[in-house]
């Protein structure tokens, strides 16, 4: 039995512009029309049963929309998880030019992203690395590693970690040799996998029954499942008979081939997030799925083609 619950993600709702295919030039993209829309999807998704909400301290006003929503609304069901370890520069700035992240891995970051990130509580519940890597040589930091440690024994929280990437497996893997006082650190990973990028299957299934908390990130590709020479006619047939949206028969994908935890919804609308939801009604046969696995890419070529994703 399925058992996958669909979670909104901030990424698009926190800050004015996010790699994604879709360009959005013509919405308002002023401070005070994000933090309405924010407060708007918030409302939306808890209304229509989304009870994990997901951000991070790089989201821009992400993690102080949620604060804001979470106080006015003081839903004691909702389940917050955030991240550590990007910090936002753009400024809100439209068509900045630069990195609109700066990834550091410290230990002074963790402890500065700490003192914000902590207002969430009690409500917040999963406290992840952002974007674990090698390169960052996060995973051999034992001062953070311990500073983790302490906020997981001292706040109850679950700690995660966020990948990406071609060697997203080699990552997870390492992850889960790490243990403090005799247990395992990790109790959550957030991970994208969708059509196009199946890789990561062996392992997730591997953390699903492990009863690990697996959250899976970008299901639809940041919108390159819409893309029409990506559109096969398996995906449109699919689209039709349920009638639903290509963007629901992507997570049912997911839903039907791992069933996470948590997948999320980058929804930026309620309109999208409706559409989204839908995912929940119906179900896929075996033999679809296995036609929609027949769409995958192989990792290199997929990291490298949303490389060249722009910020819109």
């Amino acid at each position: 039995m399925n058992t996958t619950k669909i979670g909104l993600g901030l990424a698009a709702i926190g800050r004015p512009e996010y790699i994604n295919i879709r360009d959005n030039t013509s919405i308002d993209k002023s401070f005070s029309a994000f933090k309405k829309n924010a407060l708007e999807m918030l409302d939306f998704a808890y209304k229509i049963g989304v009870r994990y909400f997901d951000t991070a301290a790089s989201y821009g006003k992400g993690e102080d929309f949620l604060k804001k929503w979470h106080n006015k609304t003081n839903h004691t069901d909702a389940v917050i998880g955030t991240k550590w370890g990007y910090t936002y520069v753009a400024n809100w700035e439209l068509g900045y030019s630069g990195k609109h992240e700066i990834k550091e891995h410290s230990l002074e970051k963790l402890k500065e992203q700490w003192q914000a990130s902590k207002s969430l509580l009690p409500n917040l519940k999963i406290y992840q690395i952002h974007s674990a890597t090698f390169d960052s040589g996060v995973l051999d930091n034992v001062d953070v590693l311990n500073e983790l440690h302490k906020l997981k024994k001292t706040h109850n929280l679950k700690i995660g970690l966020t990948s990406s990437g071609s060697n997203q497996q080699e990552v997870i893997k390492k992850s889960l040799e790490i243990e403090i006082e005799g247990k395992a650190l990790f109790d959550s990973y957030q991970v994208t996998y969708n059509i196009l990028e199946q890789a990561a299957f062996p392992i997730l299934e591997k953390l699903v029954a492990s009863k690990k908390i697996v959250i899976i990130k970008e299901a639809l590709a940041n919108g390159r499942v819409f893309l029409k020479d990506l559109q096969s006619e398996t995906l449109n047939q699919l689209a039709q008979k349920y009638k639903v949206g290509i963007d629901a028969v992507a997570l049912r994908f997911v839903i039907d081939t791992l069933n996470p935890t948590y997948v999320l919804s980058g929804a930026s609308t309620i309109d999208q997030l409706k559409e989204n939801y839908k995912a929940l009604d119906f179900q896929l046969t075996k033999s679809e799925i296995e036609d929609l696995k027949m769409m995958k890419e192989t990792s290199s070529t997929y990291w490298n083609e949303r490389n060249k994703l722009s910020w819109h």
